[in-house]
């Protein structure tokens, strides 16, 4: 029977001894299991990469978007994925369609796994599953990481980032400037990358944003070229709901390439993950890249 390695993020906000335990027996249905617990930042990128080396025919996961995203920059080899809902928000898997409970997942995986082959973005030479940005949804990110874990070392929940994004707008009094230039399309002052849909979600409710996105094509684009204080009600509501589609925007489908350039260094993100300032970002679709269990 097939050999499978769980790498688990005991640290993610949705991850208990508990929950790993029934996790893991509903996963032996699928054969042999070893489980793997991550020790630090990165490390989920360094189990995958040695795993993918060696003689294991599945990965699973259980973590939140953070380690999702490890995992993807880690596997060296085509090795199919299973990512289970471990996080406050767990975007990934739930957009492929997977339960959000982890045990069902879990089980749901074992039971009747399908493979289905996905893209993955790329900026500036690192992977991301499902988001990216830079400018204000990095901002928001940023401001939620700024909250810091809870002794437990868990994330923020879905409240903090919904109330990063007032506390952001707030901050920026309503509006927003053209503050970078994509190549091709012009100026903007935002940019919303997707490789699905939805982008995020608010607790149950998702947020499409780029609602055209989809998991086997190349990366979307959104971008408000400029907000004022009077329009900002009307352009987030056209933003979050994915229907940013007049002169406001720059939108954008089934791309392999945007680059962007900043008037100013300015914060960029990868699946909720802040990579730090940039001045340049060069996003690519890296098609057909990785097959994940659905």
């Amino acid at each position: 029977m097939p050999r499978s390695v769980l790498i688990v993020n005991p640290n993610a906000s949705g991850v208990t001894p508990d929950l790993t335990v029934a996790v893991e027996d509903a996963l032996r249905a699928t054969g042999e299991l070893e489980t793997v617990l991550t020790e630090r930042p990165l490390h989920a990128a360094e189990i995958a990469e040695a795993v993918s080396r060696g003689d294991a025919e599945r990965i699973y996961i259980f973590s939140g978007d953070g380690g999702y995203n490890e995992v993807v920059n880690g596997l060296e080899a085509d090795l199919p994925v299973g990512f289970i809902p471990g996080g406050s928000t767990s975007v990934f898997p739930r957009a492929l369609g997977l339960p959000r409970d982890p045990v069902a997942a879990a089980r749901a995986l074992a039971v009747s796994p399908a493979e289905r082959r996905i893209s993955l973005g790329r900026v500036n030479g690192r992977r991301f599953a499902f988001a990216a940005g830079i400018g204000l949804p990095a901002d928001v990110v940023r401001r939620v990481d700024a909250l810091g874990r809870g002794g437990d070392g868990r994330r923020p929940s879905d409240l903090a980032f919904a109330w990063a994004i007032v506390r952001e707008l707030a901050q920026r009094r309503g509006r927003i400037e053209p503050q970078l230039e994509i190549e091709g399309y012009g100026r903007a002052g935002a940019a919303f990358v997707a490789n699905g849909s939805p982008y995020t979600y608010a607790g149950p409710v998702s947020l499409p944003i780029a609602r055209d996105a989809e998991f086997d094509r190349g990366l979307d684009l959104v971008a408000p070229i400029e907000v004022a204080p009077l329009a900002l009600p009307s352009v987030a509501a056209r933003v979050l709901s994915g229907h940013a589609h007049d002169r406001r925007f720059i939108r954008e489908h089934d791309l392999d390439r945007i680059e962007i350039r900043c008037d100013v260094p300015l914060p960029l993100h990868v699946d909720g993950e802040d990579l730090g300032d940039v001045e340049q970002a060069v996003f690519e679709a890296e098609r057909a890249a990785v097959s994940v269990l659905i």
